[in-house]
């Protein structure tokens, strides 16, 4: 059924894979405009806990904690700011 995937990754794990393209459009899109990263930011922020869920499964804790710290650095700010929404404490903006 995934057979293309094996010969496409070449021995490397899917969740990998996957985890090396989502650095790659991650990147692609902080060169983008910042009124032109929302929507593509969004899918990113949305897709990450399940390719760490694949990684955690597929490699185990270290490599999950890995991701998740990569994830937190790359998306301190709108974690931040959804943090203090939800909490109802006011948002200052980065910095």
């Amino acid at each position: 059924m995934l057979e293309w995937v094996t010969i496409a990754i070449n021995g490397i794990s899917l969740s990998l894979f996957l985890g090396m393209i989502w650095i790659l459009v991650g990147t692609f899109v902080a060169f983008l405009p910042m009124r032109l990263q929302y929507p593509p930011g969004i899918i990113l922020l949305i897709a990450a806990p399940f390719l760490l869920g694949l990684l955690a499964y597929e490699h185990g804790p270290w490599i999950f904690f890995a991701g998740l710290f990569a994830f937190v650095s790359m998306f301190r700010n709108p974690l931040i700011y959804f943090y203090r929404k939800w909490r109802g404490l006011p948002w200052d903006g980065p910095g």
